[in-house]
């Protein structure tokens, strides 16, 4: 039986004002692979479907937990985080194209300073320092205190 494979390509820019490129790749499946994990596979051998050799794609990513979502791209059109996103949840072959509200720096990654300047210009945040009173938060009824509680790894 022919092993099982993942087709994806990638929008690639080598410079901010480069011509865009789609290099396409395939790569062996895994199950629970996320789009995080597929870049990370070209990284260890960066090769496009062709075998002609590659560099490895650059991208942002972060806390890898869905939360920051420095990793947010284009996948297969849409807005989505890489680290959440699974292969086995999307359609092939696989489409990775950069945000397209933002410049972009290089591949997958984007310049998002007008994003932060625009949130300090705001005040869009709520300090931890001490010096805001966060209130006492929102009440949650006792059984879904008890079913948050119970996902907690520290619990005995």
């Amino acid at each position: 039986m022919a092993e099982k494979t993942i087709k994806f390509e990638i929008t690639r820019r080598s410079a901010p004002d480069a011509t865009p490129v789609i290099e396409k790749f395939e790569i062996p499946h895994r199950p629970g692979m996320n789009i995080t994990s597929l870049l990370g596979e070209v990284a260890l051998n960066p090769q496009t479907v062709d075998g002609k050799p590659t560099t490895p794609i650059t991208y942002d990513s972060n806390c890898l937990e869905e939360i920051c979502g420095s990793c947010a791209m284009l996948i297969n059109g849409k807005a989505r985080m890489a680290c959440s996103a699974l292969v086995d949840k999307l359609e092939q072959p696989i489409r990775l194209e950069p945000l397209s509200k933002f410049p972009v720096v290089r591949d997958l990654a984007v310049d998002r300073s007008v994003l932060f300047e625009n949130l300090k210009k705001v005040k869009a945040w709520v300090p931890i320092d001490g010096s805001y009173d966060l209130g006492p938060g929102p009440k949650q009824f006792p059984q879904v205190q008890e079913d948050i509680a119970s996902l907690s790894p520290n619990r005995s």
